[in-house]
């Protein structure tokens, strides 16, 4: 396959033409897709020379999101969706030849890394941001927050549970809880290692930093806690009676309470402890891809944050990602959300980014 980010500056319009079709030819099995303009005759009407835009993603809403783009803008996507985990993992080992345009994914300690390894593009797109989504925004413009969802999200059964929802951290490590509280793994779900970040945030913050931190999820796991490895294992022990509490992203829990069928023995509720921690959904760009492919990747974060890219997004996951805040005025979460939560903090990638391998060796040999 001919790389459209590494192609020598002389390379013809023939050779473009292959390169298109040859990236056009459908999904690969490992998630690849490719969504190109098309006339009404059905064949590909976006001009030759125009280079498919290669965004990675772990949103469940990108494939709608990057059709529309296309047939708003005629520029053709070649769309690579995985879990976050797998696309950093991809990011890391094509640092020397990066062969994305633009990285979608929630959380913006992985943006910060990149962005001290001089690998994306300072860019503000011309959109006004809520309070919130303003709070998000690096100092150097390395990466643009789109959404906002937050952890923690307390998932309880309330058929099960006995008197009052929990209202702290504090009360979780208490003998009404003991063995009924899970949580997912950090070292497979993305947004874990943000929560527990919050938590440190809280109770060390950066003068402090993670002993106090270490110390509660040391209660926790005294008081038996249960680790799973994702959102969906940490769900389906809550659904099966497993535990009764469940600590996870708010758009899961979210997607859970509207999707789950509720019975006499399942009714599932959510609360948010203070205070939440803002997860974005955030885009960065290649700050070395060349110049049409920036220029396009820039078309395509003013689309997201656009009134017709929010709507796709809204509507490409309804029980799932699509279950965000909105960072754009103007612009209202799904239909049945609940405000989003009044007490949040804003987490510094660039100091608790760094400390993530750290926090994450300790919660493998110290808390699973």
């Amino acid at each position: 396959m001919i790389s459209w980010k590494r192609r020598d500056a002389g390379v013809g319009a023939a050779v473009l033409l292959l390169a298109v079709a040859a990236t056009a030819c459908g999904n690969s099995a490992g998630g690849t897709t490719t969504a190109g303009a098309a006339g009404s005759s059905g064949t590909a009407s976006a001009p030759a020379a125009v280079a498919p835009l290669v965004v990675y993603s772990a949103q469940g809403y990108d494939a709608p999101v990057t059709k529309a783009f296309t047939a708003a803008t005629g520029i053709p996507v070649k769309l690579d969706d995985d879990s976050t985990g797998p696309l950093l993992t991809k990011v890391s080992a094509e640092r020397n030849n990066p062969q994305w345009d633009v990285l979608w994914v929630d959380g913006d300690t992985a943006f910060a890394a990149l962005d001290k390894q001089g690998q994306l593009l300072d860019y503000t797109p011309p959109v006004t941001l809520t309070p919130a989504g303003q709070a998000l925004v690096p100092a150097d413009h390395a990466y643009i927050p789109v959404s906002t969802t937050v952890v923690p999200a307390l998932i309880y059964n309330a058929a099960k549970a006995a008197g009052a929802a929990p209202t702290t951290w504090q009360d979780l490590a208490g003998a009404a809880y003991k063995g009924k509280v899970g949580m997912n793994d950090p070292s497979q779900s993305g947004p874990t290692y943000p929560l527990i970040a919050g938590l440190m945030n809280q109770l060390g913050g950066q003068n402090g930093g993670v002993k106090a931190g270490e110390s509660f999820l040391t209660r926790l796991k005294g008081n038996g806690l249960h680790v799973f490895p994702t959102n969906g294992d940490t769900l389906h022990a809550l659904e099966t009676g497993q535990i009764d509490y469940g600590i996870i992203q708010s758009s899961a829990a979210l997607g859970e309470v509207a999707k789950a069928p509720k019975n006499a023995n399942f009714d599932p509720k959510i609360v948010y402890l203070p205070q939440s921690t803002l997860l974005p959904g955030v885009i960065g760009i290649d700050k070395g891809a060349p110049a049409n492919l920036q220029a396009e990747a820039e078309k395509f974060v003013q689309y997201v944050l656009s009134p017709a890219g929010q709507a796709a997004m809204q509507s490409g996951d309804p029980s799932g990602d699509s279950l965000y805040w909105p960072v754009v005025p103007g612009v209202s979460p799904r239909a049945g959300m609940p405000p989003l939560p009044a007490q949040y903090q804003r987490l510094d990638p660039y100091f608790w980014g760094p400390l993530e391998n750290q926090i994450n060796t300790f919660f493998d040999t110290d808390i699973k």
